[in-house]
């Protein structure tokens, strides 16, 4: 992937609200064929971001280049973007709708209908064709949004929380897709503050807090580099070793387990034996990877 050009680059962005910086400095890229990851609590600056990419506003300083040119409504049509706010008109039909927004990118009626059928189809929602948005689900809503947005067969695919509204079936249902869409060398930015489900999906991540970055590189990159210091462990006994000592940071309760934060990556074999020596009866004992949701908090708190 290194030696391929970037679908998009944000060179040194910043924009600023009045007094309020929202972006602050930001550069990355994106490349063709991989899920990128947009995290960031509430209010860090994603949302703005996205917003000078597709041209809704542009940046006070620094630039956006898609395909490798500046961005021109030419490029804005390769751009595939489902916003948070979403937007569909209640008392019209779903196949008028989706022949309008496929007018707006001028595509024929007849390929529009095409269009149509094959992405209702795929979204479950044939059945549904000549109804109203307002007889639609929440979640069926989102996942007709979704089919408007890929009408156009866009090459840049801008997905804000896809999965708001939906459903624990259909959420996997909408991985699958993405899945598909990724697998056609499209490029996607996936932005979202669910960490669970970013870690499933994506690639590569950025991170930015307070309108700056501050994590950035390929997901197994900056796993591996904050190491196995955590342990899933089930025992019975040993809780004064499981207090904050040299070797524990912290321990999280989970239903059935523990989730202990070592202070060194050299900790678990000692803490192990802590236990054994104690009489604890340890039931599993396994090393593990920080989740993407451990690296997201440590990060945030870090630069907070």
């Amino acid at each position: 992937m290194e030696d391929q050009s970037a679908t998009l680059t944000v060179d040194s962005v910043s924009k600023s609200f009045g007094d309020f910086t929202a972006v602050s400095d930001l550069s990355f890229e994106v490349r063709a064929g991989r899920i990128f990851g947009f995290l960031g609590p509430n209010g860090a600056g994603k949302t703005t971001t996205i917003r000078m990419i597709v041209g809704i506003t542009f940046p006070d300083s620094g630039k956006v280049e898609l395909f490798g040119s500046n961005v021109t409504p030419e490029i804005q049509d390769r751009i595939g973007y489902l916003p948070e706010e979403r937007g569909l008109y209640k008392k019209m039909k779903i196949q008028d709708q989706l022949r309008y927004f496929a007018a707006l990118k001028g595509i024929g009626q007849k390929e529009a209908d095409r269009r149509i059928d094959y992405w209702l189809d795929r979204m479950k929602l044939a059945e549904w064709k000549k109804k109203k948005t307002t007889d639609l689900s929440k979640g069926m809503s989102q996942k007709l949004q979704f089919a408007a947005t890929m009408l156009h067969d866009p090459d840049l695919i801008i997905l804000d929380e896809p999965f708001s509204g939906l459903d624990p079936v259909n959420v996997e249902f909408m991985k699958e897709v993405i899945a598909e869409v990724k697998s056609k060398e499209k490029t996607i930015i996936f932005s979202t503050h669910l960490m669970e489900t970013a870690e499933k999906l994506c690639d590569d991540i950025l991170l930015i807090n307070k309108s700056k970055k501050v994590l950035a590189g390929s997901l197994r990159d900056i796993k591996k580099s904050y190491g196995r210091n955590i342990v899933a462990l089930r025992c019975k006994g040993g809780d004064e070793h499981l207090q904050k000592t040299d070797l524990v940071a912290r321990v999280v309760e989970h239903a059935d387990e523990s989730e202990v934060f070592l202070n060194s990556l050299e900790g678990g074999q000692r803490l192990l034996r802590r236990l054994i020596d104690s009489g604890a009866e340890v039931t599993k004992f396994e090393m593990v990877e920080p989740s993407l949701n451990d690296i997201f908090i440590d990060t945030v708190n870090k630069s907070a």
